[in-house]
This record gives C-alpha cells, structure tokens and sequence, in this order.
C-alpha cells in the first residue's frame, strides 16, 4: 500500500518515519515549526535495536561512519569508589546533531518544510491518508486527538548537558544524594556530560548561570567529575525539566498515530528515547507499505510498539528515581556495591529487543 502522509514535527522521530515512508513509494511532507534542525545536543547511544533500524532505513553505516563504538560502562559514588561495572552490547555513540544531519539528507528537501508551524485546524489532516504525530512531549497531534491523555508527568528532576574539549574512553556515572553525573564520549575531540538534580536541591542557586550552577552542586565530588567542571563553558550548558508519559491505551486513532516523545516520552537515565523513536519510525513505514490499509497497518503499528516502549518508558522511570534518591541512597548504594544488581537489570532492558 501507499499513499500520502502529513509528519508533524521535522526531529529524529518525524525524519525517520518520512524517510522509511518515501523508500516505501509514499508521497509524504514534513512540516516542523524550527527553522531547521537544532545544532545542539548531546551524544545519543545507538544500541542494537536502533541500529536494526538504522538499517533499515538505508542509513546505519552512515550512521557507524561518525559513531564512537563502546561496550562498557560503570557507576561510581560521590568520592570515585566504582560500585558496579557491566559490559554490554556494543553501543554506537553518535552526537544528536550528526544523527540529525544523516536524517535530513535522508529526506528531498523539498519534502521537507522548515519554520512552518502546523495549526490545530491543520491536524485534522484533510487531503492526507494518514498524520504522524512526530510533535515530541508537548504534541499538537496528541492533544487534539487524544484529549483524553493526561499531561505529562514531571519526574521531580532537572537535567543538565553539554560538551567539553577532550576525547573520553569510558562511560561512567556517579550517583550521589539527590544528583548523579555522567560522561561519555562525543566524538573523537569531545567529551558528552549530563546531570540531573531533584528539583528541590536547586532552591537558593536561581540567581547562578547554569554553567555556575553545576559547578557548585558536584564541587565536592571525585577528580573525574572535577575535571569535566574544569572544562566547563560559562554559556552553552543545556537545562531542562524531566517529564514522561502516562502510558497510552492506543497510539493510533482515525488516520492519526503518534511516534517518539509524542507517544512515549521518558527519563533520560537508560539512554533508549531515541532508540525507541527509530524503532517507532521502522515499524509504522513498515506496517504502512506492507499492510492493505491504514486501519490495519496502524493497528499493527500499534500492537508492535506499544507495549515494548511502555516497558521502557516505566524503566527509565524507575532508574530515575533510583538514581537520584535521596532518602535511601546508602542503601541503595550498598545495594548496588554488593551485587550490581540495578546496572544488570539496565542492560537488560538495553539489550531487549
């Protein structure tokens, strides 16, 4: 089958479903409010099953072209002692901007329309087969055609990113109370950093930059962290507020579907949001130009992801809340030092297909 689909929201998930789509003999069109993609971001780890994806979009060895390949990762405590290591499947690290430009050059461009904001009038889709809600944690799509969907729940944590100059070789996280900080590698110059704070630990620092604001809350801990603050830029230090979904009854409605954040926004903390979007944008091109219609193709659609990225979705949850406890951190960090037994329960779900 094939036909012509609307895709709202120009990201990793819209680009990817646009591109599997037009393989797939669609006629499709992308409209996203930015003017372009954004140039900033952090590294993005492509596990096996986003690769697979990858794939079969045609565009996984361009993908492994600009990724750095590693297989290890560790958790620390707050003074450097190394609580748990685990070796997993080889993770492709590749920065959200170089994954975007391979996307975009995926995509004619004049399939593509920047700075075209779409208009609830516009969702209701008319002259198209089917509109993908690619529209992320705050969708359009979603909430004029589910307005059921409660809104999304804030998981009491704010998050920090950015780079530093300088390559890294290991991925590592340090989890203390209330805070964790991690690195990994960006590319073969730069060092990708991320932290996320319980919201009620940034009281009294709302006057500090951001950058200023991380160097103080992780001042005490080990040389590791110490170093990335040392390198840290005063501007450029990304901060936001962490949200995810409640799960959906369905994804698809009508001629409408949601992939991405739109369908299932997550914590940050098991690294899988855009894995899970790739995989979103795969199956649904998959299920469109292999099925006989659109109702059968999202039913399809729907049956095959939602109950695996729900799994997902309530994981990083947890591993969220685990991270950055406050109230039982010595015992999760014994816990954790005896038997590694949450980094092991991360790989799984990392590894599940």
């Amino acid at each position: 089958m094939n036909g012509n689909a609307l895709v709202v929201g120009g990201g990793i998930a819209g680009l990817a479903v646009a591109r599997g789509l037009l393989r797939g003999g669609w006629d499709v069109q992308v409209r996203e409010r930015s003017d372009g993609p954004p140039d900033t971001g952090g590294a993005l780890g492509m596990w096996p099953p986003a690769m697979a994806a990858l794939d079969h979009l045609g565009l996984g060895d361009q993908v492994r072209a600009d990724a750095e390949e590693r297989s290890g990762m560790s958790v620390a405590r707050a003074d450097g002692t190394v609580m748990a290591r685990a070796t997993v499947e080889p993770a492709h690290l590749v920065s959200r901007s170089a994954l975007l430009d391979v996307l975009v050059d995926g995509v004619p461009a004049d399939r593509l329309r920047w700075g075209e904001p779409v208009a609830r009038a516009d969702v209701q889709g008319h002259g198209f087969d089917v509109v993908v809600g690619a529209d992320g944690l705050h969708s359009l799509v979603r909430g004029a055609v589910f307005p059921e969907v409660p809104e999304p729940r804030p998981l009491g944590t704010v998050a920090f990113r950015g780079s530093v100059p300088g390559p890294m070789e290991t991925v590592t996280e340090t989890w203390g109370s209330g805070k964790l900080f991690g690195a990994t590698p960006l590319d073969a110059e730069r060092t990708n950093w991320f932290a996320a704070v319980r919201t009620e630990l940034l009281h009294g620092h709302e006057d500090l930059g951001h950058a200023a604001t991380v160097r103080t809350l992780f001042a005490d801990w080990h040389p590791g962290v110490g170093h990335v603050l040392d390198l840290l830029p005063d501007h450029g230090v990304d901060r936001r507020r962490l949200y995810d979904l409640p799960p959906l009854s369905s994804y698809a409605r009508g001629k409408h579907v949601l992939i991405g954040d739109a369908a299932h926004a997550m914590a940050p903390n098991l690294g899988r949001g855009a894995c899970e979007a790739l995989r979103d944008a795969a199956a649904l091109a998959t299920a469109l130009t292999g099925q006989p219609t659109v109702e059968r193709a999202l039913a399809r659609y729907d049956r095959v992801r939602r109950r695996p990225s729900g799994r997902v979705v309530r994981a990083s949850r947890l591993v969220n809340g685990v991270a950055t406890a406050r109230r039982y951190a010595r015992v999760r960090d014994s816990a954790l030092s005896a038997a590694g037994a949450l980094l092991k329960a991360r790989e799984r779900v990392v590894r599940r297909p």
